[in-house]
């Protein structure tokens, strides 16, 4: 009884475990279609990402800002053209012997053999070459090719890198083809990674075993196991994450990647995609700014053993850098080396010589913010073409026309004539410390309107405000040279003679009705000379004079010729406008200061030559933008004038302080003292400074301020004030570079003349000056002559003459 009892429990059980398993079975069978789809949509979902990702833009790139290329020739002095600080932060390095490798130099007593980089300009690209300069006492005498000999008329050294446009990433990667990496680097990181990279499928079972192994043995996953291509989906489509999901993923989407694409763009992408450093707030990503960074080169010029230990850095950067443990990243080049050796993919010869390759002890110059107000600028110009989103994410190449030599010396000379200020005149330290006395400097080629250096403030991390381009300033008598140019250019004299640099005007009291008010303007020493020449007048910058002749020619004619020369800021056409009362900007005084320099053309100002883009088509390419003003004989009658405010009037400073090229200048200062200016120009480079308060604050206390009763120090003049910044800026500039003159132009005549009368010298007056006039303008009348009709005679005759 109880036997079958049990018998048919178990028959009743068995029968129940087999419809539950059937039931089961069916549920299973039904699911597998509908896994089956499940699965086939989860693998389309990342295929879509796989092809998504690497079909379009692989990489957020920032667009890179390159300061102007820099031209050796026969003339230059190396030593004053800074030419081994140059070559430093173009990471170019000293050999004891002739070089053997890009980026290698060789200083001999009377020779430097330079083994130049590879670089692409935007019209081509460059392949370095070894040349050899034969120098006399540091002087270039001549360019040769190397060791052929051939004579070269220049070389040229490739832009530096002054910026960079990013995103919140801050990535530093440049992007290299596969055809451009060595192989040894490619074996050196296949050794190091995946030495089956060529043979798996996008995983390495046998890899995969041996991690799961190890993971199972700890409880846990602390060995990948990863293939190139694993890494690769880790990089570029997942996070860093260590769980099953994640490692699923990576898993399939490694093998559709593999299946999708070939292994040379595989690599192609991981070579681009590697993380090597930390540099500063940004990240070192890629073979090719790892290139850079740890060896100055690009990957085709590193060694064997260079690559051995950029391949053993992949699997540990900070661990492995030879910047922090130097002794371990030797251990890691050296295993890598064994690795290639024990894979056949080096020789023993040049595995000897790799494990003796020296490590890199040093990191890289890291420039901090290069010329801030500058790549400030240059980012307003392209923004009117370049969105945010293009500028900090395509890869475009920006070159520049920053001189960054003349760049480091302009920021040094307002620094230290800045500090000199405040150290000789105490009150100018009593205001506020957070709004310290600032000031600006602007120099550019006056031919091409090329800015050459750019600062704006006395600290951008104080204050982004860019006072050379934004803010307006009454340039007081820094305006003056246009009243003359007006004069020279417009105006006739009473008698109906045009004016000359020896025209005498008066120089007295003056008042002059300016809407309901009487203004009467004054000299700024209080003292008047009477009648002058024009030349005098300019040359002490006497206000009086000035004011007298404005009016005489009329202030509207000012007016057009200034902004003719490049002021585009509203003019107020009243009678102080002679003495600078309108605001400008800083950077159009210099255009119009360059106009006068360059014969008479106005040039636009040029901060952007080229943009392009990230596969090296030209996007844009900015050409000079040129308008004739005045005539080369009238630009040079002002350059000529302006000569004389340097070597005999309130520019005199310029001289004793040493700078002794040819050279003009003039100084401004308003009648308030708020705004201090120099500004002038050699026949190659113009320069431009103005000190002040931002807030328009006197440089000298008024009886209202609560500083009055302090002894008040001298007045901040253009002289005090800015003329040194610019003589020290313009000594530094410029040395190096051959002494050039101002050539007269055509249509140019001097003659002798007496400063006193402004007539022709003769024995009965005194010594005269060397004065430029325009042919057929020149005065006929000796000082000391009389007027009568033997004189009248020569005169007539000479007219007749000289028209002919």
């Amino acid at each position: 009884m109880h036997r079958k009892t049990l018998q048919n429990i178990l028959r009743d059980l068995s029968h129940g475990i087999s419809r539950l398993w059937s039931y089961r079975w069916r549920i299973l069978v039904g699911a597998v279609p509908v896994l089956t789809i499940l699965f086939a949509l989860y693998l389309a979902v990342l295929y879509g990402i796989v092809t998504h990702r690497f079909e379009g833009q692989r990489w957020r790139l920032p667009s890179k800002v390159y300061s102007d290329s820099f031209i050796l020739y026969p003339g230059l002095d190396l030593k004053g053209i800074a030419l081994l600080e140059r070559l430093r932060r173009l990471d170019y390095h000293p050999t004891p012997d002739l070089p053997d490798h890009s980026g290698e130099y060789h200083l001999e007593p009377d020779s430097l053999t330079l083994y130049l980089h590879d670089f692409d300009y935007p019209d081509h690209a460059f392949k370095g070459f070894l040349v050899r300069l034969t120098l006399d006492n540091d002087r270039l005498v001549a360019i040769q090719e190397f060791p052929s000999g051939e004579r070269l008329a220049l070389a040229e050294l490739e832009p530096e890198l002054i910026a960079a446009f990013f995103d919140q990433a801050w990535e530093e990667r440049d992007l290299v083809r596969l055809n451009e990496v060595p192989d040894h680097l490619i074996d050196a990181i296949l050794a190091a990674e995946d030495s089956r990279f060529y043979r798996h499928g996008g995983i390495d079972l046998r890899s995969m075993v041996r991690a799961i192994l190890v993971d199972l043995k700890q409880g846990a996953i602390v060995q990948g196991g990863s293939t190139l291509t694993q890494q690769l989906v880790k990089n570029f489509y997942l996070n860093q994450e260590r769980t099953l999901t994640r490692k699923v993923n990576e898993i399939f989407m490694a093998l559709l990647l593999d299946l999708r694409y070939s292994k040379d763009e595989i690599l192609e992408a991981y070579l681009n995609e590697i993380y090597f450093a930390q540099s500063g707030t940004m990240g070192i990503y890629g073979v090719g700014q790892a290139s850079r960074f740890y060896f100055g080169k690009r990957p085709h010029e590193l060694t064997r053993g260079e690559s051995a230990l950029l391949a053993g850095m992949i699997k540990s950067p900070n661990l492995f850098s030879p910047f922090r443990d130097p002794l371990r990243a030797t251990a890691r080049k050296a295993a890598v080396l064994d690795r290639m050796r024990a894979l056949a993919m080096i020789e023993p010869a040049e595995y000897e010589q790799a494990l003796r390759e020296p490590i890199p002890n040093h990191p890289p110059i890291r420039q901090e913010r290069v010329a801030p107000y500058f790549v400030d600028f240059v980012r307003q110009q392209l923004a009117e073409h370049y969105s945010p989103d293009v500028l900090t994410s395509e890869g475009l190449k920006i070159f520049t026309t920053l001189d960054l030599q003349q760049q480091r010396l302009a920021e040094e000379a307002l620094a230290h004539g800045l500090r000199r200020l405040e150290r000789e005149n105490p009150q100018l330290r009593r205001r506020n410390p957070m709004k310290p006395i600032q000031a600006c400097l602007i120099a550019l080629q006056p031919q091409t309107g090329q800015i050459k250096a750019m600062v704006g403030g006395r600290n951008y991390a104080a204050s982004q405000f860019n006072r050379a381009t934004q803010a307006r300033r009454q340039p007081g008598s820094l305006f003056k040279p246009f009243v003359y140019l007006a004069a020279l250019t417009r105006g006739l004299t009473a008698e109906g003679s045009p004016y000359t640099p020896a025209t005498l005007i008066e120089d007295s009291p003056i008042s002059l009705v300016s809407g309901e008010e009487v203004w009467t303007p004054q000299n700024y020493d209080k003292t008047y000379y009477g009648v002058v020449t024009l030349r005098t007048a300019i040359e002490n910058s006497l206000n009086a004079a000035t004011v007298r002749l404005a009016d005489a020619i009329g202030i509207e004619n000012v007016s057009a010729t200034a902004q003719a020369m490049g002021i585009n800021s509203p003019l107020k056409n009243v009678p102080s406008l002679a003495l600078g009362t309108s605001e400008v900007i800083p950077l159009e005084m210099a255009i119009g200061y360059a106009t006068i320099a360059n014969g008479g053309i106005r040039v636009e100002p040029l901060a952007v030559k080229e943009v392009v883009s990230t596969d090296g088509r030209v996007l844009e390419r900015r050409t000079l933008e040129m308008t004739t003003v005045l005539t080369p004989p009238q630009a040079y009658l002002m350059t000529h004038l302006l000569e004389g405010v340097v070597e005999h009037g309130t520019g005199r400073g310029v001289r004793s302080r040493g700078f002794m090229r040819p050279v003009t200048g003039k100084t401004g200062t308003t009648s308030d003292y708020k705004d201090a200016w120099f500004a002038g120009f050699t026949p190659d480079l113009l320069g431009l400074v103005w000190v002040g308060f931002d807030e328009g604050e006197p440089s000298q206390p008024t009886p209202e301020s609560s500083d009055a009763s302090a002894d008040p120090g001298p007045r901040l003049t253009g002289a005090q004030a800015a003329l040194p910044i610019w003589t020290d800026f313009m000594k530094g500039a410029t040395a190096g570079y051959p002494i050039t003159r101002f050539a007269p132009p055509s249509g140019i005549v001097f003659e002798s003349i007496d400063p006193k009368t402004g007539l022709v010298t003769s024995r009965s007056c005194s010594e005269g000056i060397e004065e430029a006039f325009l042919e057929g303008t020149e005065p006929t009348q000796h000082c000391g002559d009389s007027d009568g009709l033997p004189k009248k005679i020569y005169r007539w005759f000479k007219q007749l003459i000289s028209s002919r």
